[in-house]
Parts: C-alpha cells; sequence; structure tokens
C-alpha cells in the first residue's frame, strides 16, 4: 500500500506500466518527425530574433526559404541547419539575420551540402546552436543564485495568480501589486488566439485580447519587473507564461533564454481544445519539453480543462489517466519530478452529494500517485454562477482541499471567475481568502488521513483502477493513443490524427537529417 489513501502498490505500478506502453509509440513517432516550429526554434537559440516591415519574424522567413528550395516532402526533411549554416560557410552573409534578410528577398538559394562541406556545415551549427543552449543554461543559474541571495517563497503551496491586460506596461504594476499582497507565481495569460498563430509576434505589445501576447521583449520586460520586486520582498517571485500552440518549441526558447521559471505545456491541450493536428502536437511538445528541462522551468499541465467539457465526476479517470501519461511523456524529455506541474481542478458541481468528499478523494489520489511533483490545483470556473458569496464560499472550500491534500502549486480563485474580468479588489479579496485559510489550515495534510475503508479512499481506488482500464482499451487500438484521441476518449473531443491545424508543418525526417539543438538536448536528457 502507497500514501495516505493505502493504494495497493500493485495498481500504482500497473497504471505506470501502462502508461509507458502507450506513451512509447508517441515518443518513437516524434522522433521520426521534425517540425516548421521545432526549426525555428533551433534558429532561435542560433541567435536570429526581430522580424521584417510586416511583423513576420526572420525565422520563419528564413525556415520558408529553405524549405521551397530543397523541395522535400513538408519542406524540411532534412532540417534547417545544413542548409543554413552551408549557406554561411559559403560566405552568402555575414551572419543569421543578413542570411535571413537575403532569404526573404529572394537572393540566395540553399543546397543540401554533402562530403567536406557537410561536416563544416555541422560543425559550425553546432558551434552557434551550443552558444544559444549555454544561454540558457545561464539564465538558469542566474535563477539559482537569485534564490539563494534573496530567498524563496516561504512554504508551499505557491500562490498563482493571473494577469491579463493586453497591455504589458499594464500588466507590469498590476503583476508587482499581486505579489506585494502575497502571490508566489504570476502567470501572464496569452492573448486570446495567439496559439493558432505560425509566427511568434515580436516587440513588447499594448493590444491584446482577454490576454497578453507571448513575445520574447514581453518576458523580458516582466522578468525584468519581478526582478526588482523580489528583491523589494526578499523572496523570489516566479513568472508563468504558456508554451502551447503552434509555436510551442519557440517559446519554450525563449522563455529558456529570458528566464521564465513555469510554463503551461500540455502534452494534449492544443489537440484537444485547439484542434491542432496531433502529430504536430506531440513532435513539437516533445521538444518544448527537452527545453524546459535543461533550462529548469516547471511545466504545468491541463488536465482541469477535461472537466470544463465533461463531467468532473464520471470522468474522473481521463484526468488520472492523461497525468500518468504526461508524467511519462515528461520524463523521457528529461523533467525531473519537481517539474511536473502536474494539473486537475475543483469542478464538481456543489449540487451533487458529498461533493467536498469526491474533491478531496480525487485531490489525494493526485497527490498519492506524484508525491514528489508540485501539482498545480485549479480553483472553480464551470459552476460559478455569478452569485460573488456563492463563489467566495466555494473558493474557501477549494483553498481548504488544497490545504487538506498538499497541493504544489494554487491558482487564486475568483468569486467573480467565468463572469467579468476580475477587478483589482476582486483579486484582494481573493487573496485574503487564501491568507485566511492557509494561515488556518495550511498544515492540516499533516494529521489529515482518510479511513481506509472509508468514502474518500474507496473513491480513490475506484478512479485508478477506471484510469488502469482505460489506459488498457487505449493500448488496445490499433494505433494506440492516436486512436484513443481519435474517438473523443478525452474531453469529449475527437481529434484523428490526419487532420487539424499545422499538419503542413509536419516533416518525416530524411536519412541525412540535422538538428544540433535535438543532439544536444538529447545528450543532455
Amino acid at each position: 500500500m502507497t500514501g495516505r489513501l493505502q493504494l495497493p502498490a500493485a495498481d500504482v505500478r500497473r497504471a505506470r506500466a501502462l502508461a509507458a506502453q502507450a506513451g512509447r509509440p508517441i515518443v518513437d513517432l516524434a522522433q521520426q518527425h521534425t517540425t516548421v516550429s521545432v526549426e525555428r526554434a533551433t534558429l532561435r537559440l542560433a541567435g536570429l530574433e526581430g522580424a521584417d516591415a510586416d511583423g513576420i519574424p526572420w525565422v520563419n522567413r528564413l525556415a520558408d526559404a529553405v524549405a521551397a528550395d530543397l523541395h522535400t516532402d513538408g519542406g524540411l526533411a532534412h532540417g534547417v541547419s545544413l542548409p543554413v549554416w552551408d549557406a554561411l560557410v559559403r560566405g552568402e552573409a555575414d551572419d543569421l539575420s543578413a542570411l535571413a534578410q537575403k532569404a526573404g528577398a529572394g537572393s540566395v538559394r540553399f543546397r543540401l551540402p554533402e562530403g567536406k562541406d557537410r561536416s563544416r556545415a555541422r560543425d559550425a551549427a553546432l558551434g552557434a546552436v551550443g552558444a544559444g543552449i549555454a544561454r540558457v543554461d545561464g539564465r538558469r543559474h542566474e535563477r539559482e543564485q537569485m534564490i539563494e541571495r534573496i530567498g524563496d517563497a516561504p512554504s508551499k503551496p505557491w500562490i498563482y495568480l493571473i494577469v491579463a491586460t493586453g497591455d504589458i506596461y499594464e500588466d507590469i504594476p498590476q503583476a508587482q501589486a499581486a505579489a506585494r499582497e502575497g502571490a508566489d507565481v504570476i502567470a501572464v495569460i496569452r492573448s486570446t488566439g495567439q496559439s493558432l498563430l505560425d509566427y511568434v509576434p515580436e516587440g513588447a505589445t499594448r493590444e491584446g485580447f482577454a490576454g497578453t501576447y507571448a513575445t520574447q521583449e514581453n518576458f523580458r520586460l516582466m522578468r525584468a519587473a519581478l526582478d526588482e520586486t523580489s528583491r523589494e520582498l526578499g523572496r523570489y517571485v516566479r513568472l508563468t507564461n504558456y508554451a502551447s500552440g503552434l509555436c510551442m518549441p519557440e517559446i519554450a526558447v525563449l522563455a529558456g533564454l529570458e528566464r521564465l521559471d513555469m510554463m503551461l505545456n500540455d502534452s494534449m491541450y492544443g489537440i484537444l481544445f485547439r484542434d491542432i493536428n496531433p502529430v504536430r502536437t506531440f513532435v513539437d511538445q516533445r521538444f518544448s519539453r527537452q527545453v524546459h528541462a535543461r533550462a529548469g522551468i516547471i511545466i504545468n499541465t491541463g488536465e482541469d480543462n477535461y472537466l470544463t467539457t465533461a463531467d468532473a465526476v464520471d470522468a474522473a479517470h481521463t484526468v488520472t489517466t492523461s497525468q500518468l501519461l504526461n508524467e511519462y511523456f515528461a520524463k523521457e524529455a528529461g523533467l525531473e519530478d519537481w517539474q511536473l506541474g502536474l494539473g486537475h481542478a475543483f469542478e464538481i458541481d456543489p449540487q451533487v452529494p458529498d461533493s467536498l468528499r469526491l474533491e478531496l478523494a480525487h485531490a489525494m489520489l493526485a497527490r498519492d500517485l506524484f508525491p514528489d511533483a508540485p501539482l498545480k490545483w485549479m480553483p472553480p470556473t464551470r459552476h460559478m454562477t455569478g452569485d460573488v458569496f456563492r463563489g467566495y464560499l466555494l473558493d474557501g472550500f477549494f483553498n481548504l482541499v488544497g490545504a487538506l491534500t498538499g497541493q504544489g502549486i494554487l491558482l487564486v480563485g475568483m468569486m467573480t471567475e467565468a463572469v467579468v474580468t476580475p477587478w483589482l479588489s476582486d483579486r484582494d479579496l481573493a487573496l485574503q481568502n487564501v491568507r485566511y485559510v492557509m494561515n488556518a489550515a495550511g498544515n492540516l495534510h499533516e494529521d489529515f488521513r482518510p479511513a481506509p475503508d472509508g468514502f474518500i479512499a474507496g473513491r480513490a481506488r475506484a478512479v485508478l483502477g477506471e484510469s488502469i482500464e482505460l489506459l488498457e482499451k487505449v493500448i488496445g487500438h490499433p494505433d494506440g493513443l492516436l486512436d484513443a484521441i481519435a474517438d473523443g476518449t478525452f474531453g469529449l473531443m475527437k481529434r484523428p490524427a490526419d487532420r487539424g491545424r499545422g499538419l503542413d508543418g509536419v516533416s518525416k525526417k530524411s536519412d541525412l537529417y540535422l538538428n544540433p539543438a535535438t543532439d544536444l538536448l538529447e545528450g543532455a536528457s
């Protein structure tokens, strides 16, 4: 038996073995393919920044030019590295930026080098990309030094609070105020629809839609502001954004270069809720997680989203199944337990009898299955009605369950959730709610032991058993997880592997494929 719930150890081992069996073919698929975003991320690691007069990033212009010249399947079956650094070695341009500008103007042609030319191009690419990975290493070391010097958040759970006005210069003072009021993690919600853009916007942005665009400059500005506030408060304030969507690998690289601390990064979210092609997503998420592993970034997965479309009781086992798959994919990519912010949520209809006991069972199951992971516990949203008094009480129950079950990252619930964009005063009241519960009951998990034969433990064992059954069904499909996703197994969304956004940006690797970023990150992981 394991954990406070006394879960059968054999069932826990069986669940993990099945998740690995379901996940291994996906890893093999990811290793056999590349995407335009993986190739553009490699160029970003090598230092290529900026955009043309139309706002199209130079990484897009350069990758597109290589694909057009080589006329390979999907455009990038050989990768961008050999053609690009071959052109630089041949003297077509002085540096990457100049080469991208010439490529955008159509004044340079690319080839796939052979023999000694290939060796020279490979070595040049390895040096340039290796320097970028060294910059990521340096930012990780900088974080560690800063935490050692000024101090960390005093205890867990870390209090996670969202800002997102659309204007980075408005987000900054709100984020600093939230940190002064007790927030340990600031999440800048990304502008609606950015996940479907096949490019990363450039520069500081002042106009977004229900969020602020994720750009390298916005990352830099917010990180600098929170560093200032961290020194003021004597504790390191963490910064979160989103590595998801069609540019997942690129945003992961930008996060590593600008020292973000957490990134939303789920293996199936983009497939299920943004209709992004499954193969594109799995290839991109593996590369992005290798970057996160190297950068010391904590990922946050998105299982809470399943419960916005499916019933939180009936679909509880799909959350656990996804957590097990996310754990397998993350560890295969090199992430450690302390980096696994696996998601789950307080989303059971309050009218359901024993809803609080069910929430406790689900939250404790996650904690017992992943004892060393900083689980991300999400507040009620689906059943918030606009009654702010009822909503405030629900958030209090949510905070109490977080205290009882020892969650690691607690997203602050708002009494106006899903009704209006919260006012600053709403955030202040929400933080007061968290502070009261954590001050009064923050260590209650040390004393809370459900009866082994009681309702909570029985419910948790039942959900684990259903997860095992689901994983067995997944493995039973001819194409395993891909077929299960196509059938609507998760979140009631049916997403076939041969459809979805971004499929045209996927290429099967040729025998001559080279990517120094993948080689270096694979070696690290």
